[in-house]
């Protein structure tokens, strides 16, 4: 890999992660009292929960894109969003939270070994690169408002 590419690469990486200017998936997810994930504040549509699990799905959907020459796409909306607003208890979003930490660490191994810019064979154009500005744009709009939803219940900063 060319330094421009290693240089793209690292520049992703921190984007995926949280970027700099931005509050990263781990940070926002941290420190949540089991009571707050199945809480909806009012005019909101998700708890923490679903979107938690939403990101998760996303991700594990856009790494099954790039990996698998036989992706098949799930179905819009219906797959992407689960269907209850807390989880079974909290082992399963703990569990949610570190599938979407494996996710992340090998979207990145496929962003340091793969070509950013050849289009995938089983798409309509996408790329390793767009996928990655796509999670990351995704990550980040989700997690904001996962912070959003923090700030109504005054459950941010977490608490150290």
């Amino acid at each position: 890999m060319d330094n421009n590419n290693q240089l793209l690469v690292a520049e992703l990486e921190k984007l995926l992660r949280g970027g700099t200017a931005h509050v990263g998936f781990e940070d926002a997810t941290a420190g949540l009292d089991e009571a707050l994930l199945a809480k909806v504040p009012e005019n909101l549509p998700y708890s923490i929960w679903q979107l938690v699990e939403h990101i998760r799905i996303a991700q594990a959907d856009m790494l099954d894109f790039c990996r698998n020459p036989s992706y098949q796409a799930l179905n819009w909306p219906d797959d992407y969003w689960p269907k209850e607003v807390a989880p079974k208890d909290n082992a399963a979003f703990e569990e949610s939270v570190q599938a979407f930490a494996a996710d992340l660490e090998a979207f990145i191994q496929l962003l340091r070994a793969g070509d950013l810019y050849t289009p995938f064979p089983h798409g309509d154009g996408q790329t390793l690169l767009r996928e990655a500005l796509q999670l990351a744009d995704h990550t980040a709009y989700h997690v904001a408002e996962i912070v959003v939803i923090r700030r109504l219940l005054q459950a941010w900063p977490p608490a150290k």
